[in-house]
């Protein structure tokens, strides 16, 4: 009986052929819609230490505070040199480039700036900001031309807001 009922293996053929047309399909069409980003690095700085020295004091102090409503571009010993408020698109980062210009053409050898913001900021908000406050593109003969303004830039958290804030309940 043993004699009989032989077993007579057959070895398995691998058939991989579904799976190469598979990947031969799969493969270019992840490449194609494959979604490629671009990173790009800010370098950025810690504020000095403060040690009161009479040139610190004389020295322009380049400071860029985001609030909710507005832009302030300030000098930290002089004070506040101009407010933008917010267009009908958010921030006008292009109102705070064009004055970041007329700043850097007094002060050429400046190079920090300190971006200073409030808690509820956003994400997008601070990179448009970093971007208004490193260049400016002017187009010269035919092509766009890239200059540096303020490209060591400083964060922190923007100081209380001195405007007066109205109650709500008081509003009339």
């Amino acid at each position: 009986m043993r004699g009989r009922f032989r077993h007579h293996h057959k070895e398995a053929e691998l058939n991989i052929t579904a799976f190469l047309n598979l990947m031969v399909i799969l493969i270019p069409f992840l490449l194609i819609t494959a979604a490629f980003s671009r990173f790009s690095i800010i370098e950025l700085y810690l504020p000095p230490a403060s040690e009161g020295t009479l040139k610190q004091i004389k020295e322009l102090q380049l400071e860029v505070i985001i609030r909710k409503e507005s832009l302030e571009v300030a000098d930290r010993q002089g004070g506040l040199i101009r407010r933008i408020q917010n267009n009908a698109d958010g921030y006008d980062v292009k109102a705070l480039n064009e004055l970041l210009v007329q700043i850097k053409v007094r002060f050429q050898d400046k190079r920090s700036v300190f971006i200073l913001s409030e808690p509820e900021t956003n994400y997008e908000t601070m990179v448009q900001v970093m971007d208004a406050v490193r260049m400016t593109e002017n187009v010269e003969s035919g092509s766009v031309v890239q200059y540096e303004l303020f490209p060591e830039i400083s964060l922190g958290d923007a100081p209380p807001s001195q405007a007066p804030k109205m109650d709500e309940g008081n509003a009339s």
